[in-house]
């Protein structure tokens, strides 16, 4: 911990604020709280910086600051002198996926014949649970809450959707196979445009209309052609502009937060409606993909490492993808709100999960180094 005076400040200011929100809310100003719990959280993830077992959780806090101006100042991130920032999305997104192939290099795909098994399990288990939940879980919503068809159809499509890098991070913390978590986070999502439109067209064709030729273009426009040129970038200058390469994680991060802000503003209304419903249920996806991955694992006999990985590569998607395919079906505020939901809250139970695998042994540890897959 450095400077622990000055962080343990920090985090007392935080909750200073907290109850400045809360008391300004109880005396019927809800409204003039939102500066408040803004302020809470963005102090409190200055102040996690300072604690080794909290710094990761720094970045998901600032998620929940950037939720929360939306929330309470819509109109800041709608538009701006008839710029709709929603037209920012799909450039956000082709950035991040950019900074994912950067991150990559064509050796990462040797580890389907490395480790055909392992890959095989974890893509088919990705694209058969979470959509399967998915759809479970958006006809109780539809039935039981009220949800409209297109918020039903944003939780199907976050679990039609591919892994993101972040599951790659997660299994790195709860000492899985990272070797096999990026193996099959790249396949998956070179699949993306041909399965993720076909799920979407049989699972959530009855909630809204899904052009699956016009998905698949978003796709390929949007992660697919980023990716590859990453690919081609890294291989070309790899380590040579190192400015670039520390740079590149940070703009991501901060496209993250811009998409999620965008989305919660233009569906801040449909949210208030359903929102509370909505984040359970989006949990429960989240949850039970971890579980039902992990136990997918066991089933066939995987190894303690593999079956952590698994767990993380099915209970993760790309929300940011799923964010703009609801761009592109024009349905931002209402089908983009689940896959917003999803990221925020995958972020903290992934690391809480890899806290708590980081601490648990793993009884059956291989010899081989979990990068030999990659060689």
């Amino acid at each position: 911990m450095k400077n622990p005076t000055i962080y343990k400040s920090i985090l007392a200011l935080a909750f200073l604020f907290l109850l400045i929100s809360i008391g300004v809310a109880l005396s019927g100003e809800v409204a003039g709280s939102g500066i408040f719990l803004i302020l809470f959280f963005l102090a409190l993830a200055i102040g996690f910086r300072g604690y080794d077992a909290l710094r990761g959780y720094s970045y998901t806090v600032m998620i929940f600051a950037a939720a929360v101006s939306a929330l309470y100042y819509p109109h800041l991130f709608v538009e701006w002198n008839g710029f709709k920032f929603a037209g920012l999305i799909i450039p956000l997104i082709q950035l991040i996926m950019f900074g994912m192939g950067t991150s990559m290099s064509f050796n990462d795909f040797v580890g389907v014949v490395k480790a055909p098994k392992g890959v095989f399990l974890g893509v088919i288990s990705h694209f058969i649970i979470m959509p399967l939940l998915g759809f479970c879980l958006a006809n109780v919503g539809m039935n039981f809450f009220g949800f409209s068809p297109e918020i039903a159809a944003g939780i199907i499509l976050i679990g039609c959707s591919p892994n993101g890098m972040a599951s790659n991070v997660i299994s790195y913390l709860a000492k899985a196979n990272l070797a096999l978590s990026i193996t099959i986070t790249a396949i998956s999502t070179m699949l993306a445009p041909l399965v993720t439109p076909l799920l979407m067209k049989l699972l959530a064709g009855q909630f809204v209309e899904i052009n699956v030729l016009h998905m698949m273009w978003d796709i390929l426009k949007m992660v697919i052609i980023p990716i590859g040129a990453g690919l081609l970038f890294n291989k070309l200058f790899s380590g040579k502009m190192k400015w670039f390469d520390a740079a590149m994680p940070f703009l991501s991060m901060f496209g993250i937060i811009g998409i999620i802000v965008i989305i919660t503003a233009a569906g801040r209304d449909s949210l208030l409606n359903v929102g509370l419903i909505l984040v359970v249920l989006v949990l429960i996806h989240n949850v039970c993909g971890y579980l039902l991955g992990y136990w997918s694992g066991r089933l066939f006999r995987m190894n303690e490492r593999d079956c952590r990985t698994i767990a993380i590569e099915v209970g993760m998607q790309n929300g940011g993808l799923a964010s703009g395919l609801a761009k592109g079906m024009g349905k931002i505020a209402t089908v983009g709100l689940a896959p917003v939901i999803f990221s925020s809250f995958m972020n903290i139970t992934g690391s809480l999960l890899a806290s708590y695998w980081h601490r648990k042994p793993v009884k059956d540890e291989e010899t081989e180094n979990v990068s030999d897959i990659l060689v």
